[in-house]
């Protein structure tokens, strides 16, 4: 029949679940030992969508983090010509300047 209540109806019913079942192993597994699924599962719902939205700003903070420090020091071995760069240990050293000559 496709009755709703509270807008649920059998074919969303499933897709309902899992996402409060997946909510709720986010935050036991990225709260890294703080809570245990009874209690999230137990949870009202406002403070486990509260939870949630901060562990995972958390870890969106802490991605972003981590990517602009490891782009930062990219290095390439690849020159823009196409050549591979010599490491600076095999590079001929610069020819040493003139020694000052004092008056």
């Amino acid at each position: 029949m496709g009755l709703a209540f509270f807008g649920l109806t059998f074919d969303t019913v499933a897709q309902a679940r899992a996402a409060i079942f997946t909510q709720i192993h986010e935050i036991v597994f990225h709260g890294k030992g703080g809570y245990d699924w009874n209690t999230v599962y137990n949870m009202p719902i406002w403070l486990r969508r509260f939870t949630f939205s901060k562990i995972h700003g958390f870890y969106t903070e802490e991605k972003e983090i981590l990517e602009k420090k490891s782009s930062g020091g990219k290095q390439t071995v690849i020159n823009s010509d196409g050549t591979v760069k010599t490491p600076n240990l095999f590079q001929k050293p610069s020819p040493a300047k003139s020694p000052v000559k004092y008056g």
